[in-house]
């Protein structure tokens, strides 16, 4: 599953790609993603221009925004799940979310192939110094998600599917204090808290995993019950893993290719993920395997305490 380091390769490969790019024409193949896509996305999109992408927690955010001289199509129906999204529109700039799921990709293709079986979106895009390209939206298993929000920029963070995501990792306000300060009387697992992305988003299962070894924290410890010390050099190692992967491309294990096709090699410098058996880098003791949350956890039971 694309994590947050994925995602963030995939932001950074569309940009200079797609900001500024006028949306001539959209073609929804299949609407039976994750929610249906709203009725009328078509129309609703076309002759905007793409101004932003953003990123919140796995999210793309893509800020399309009405050209003065684009026709204006009559209101539609409320996007799903938007459901409240009736109050605080702006008629002339509204949001793309995109959530890639478990397999799903987004790519700019210069000279669009004929779409094959699982190519569910494409946004024919014009404007550029290279000529138009095609924004395609690739997703085999159909967890992914592309919903229209009207919400303004300073409710968007309100949105259903954005208002439960706790704080990014690159924030500065992400430390081991605050950590520490929200895992008070939680009696789960770290790794478990971790993925629940309540508390801090992005730090998927891979990225769980390699943290707790570079801090040195065992995944089953209780999170109410890890020291202050301790999660500072949890917040560290966090950044350090994201960034790292970021840096790396991210993971390619199945699906994931960033947004012009190359895949991400980060996986190739785990310390523990997905290596069971396998010597510790640090201290060659076996690298254990166990399941949490129906999740594979990775450790090594001698530098992980």
């Amino acid at each position: 599953m694309p994590e947050l380091p994925e995602v963030e390769v995939t932001r950074r490969g569309l940009m200079p790609h797609v900001v500024g790019r006028r949306i001539d024409r959209v073609q929804v193949r299949h609407r039976g993603l994750r929610w249906p896509v709203e009725p009328g996305l078509e129309t609703l999109l076309a002759g905007r221009m793409i101004r932003r992408v953003e990123r919140r927690g796995k999210y793309l955010l893509l800020e399309c925004v009405r050209e003065d001289d684009a026709p204006r199509p009559a209101p539609e129906a409320t996007a799903h799940p938007d459901a409240d999204a009736d109050r605080d529109r702006d008629p002339d700039s509204g949001w793309l979310l995109i959530h890639l799921g478990m397999t799903g990709t987004l790519r700019v293709l210069p000279h669009a192939p004929a779409a094959g079986a699982h190519d569910h979106l494409d946004l024919a895009l014009s404007g550029g110094p290279d000529g138009p390209v095609t924004l395609r939206f690739r997703d085999p298993r159909r967890f992914g998600a592309v919903v229209w929000s009207p919400l303004t920029e300073a409710l968007l963070p309100t949105h259903v599917l954005l208002r439960g995501l706790g704080l990014e990792p690159f924030d500065d306000r992400f430390d081991g204090a605050w950590l520490h300060r929200h895992t008070r009387g939680r009696t789960a697992a770290i790794k478990t808290v971790l993925l629940a992305g309540d508390i801090v988003v992005g730090v998927g299962n891979i990225y769980a995993s390699e943290s707790l070894f570079r801090a040195g924290i065992r995944p089953t410890t209780p999170a109410g019950r890890i020291s202050l010390a301790r999660y500072e050099r949890l917040a560290v190692a966090v950044r350090e893993t994201l960034a790292q992967a970021i840096e790396r491309g991210g993971s390619t294990l199945r699906d994931f290719v960033g947004s012009d096709g190359a895949s991400g090699y980060f996986q190739l410098e785990c310390f523990v993920y997905d290596r069971t058996g396998l010597p510790c880098r640090r201290c060659a003791t076996p690298v254990r395997q166990i399941v949490q949350g129906q999740r594979s956890t990775f450790y090594c039971p001698q530098c992980q305490r």
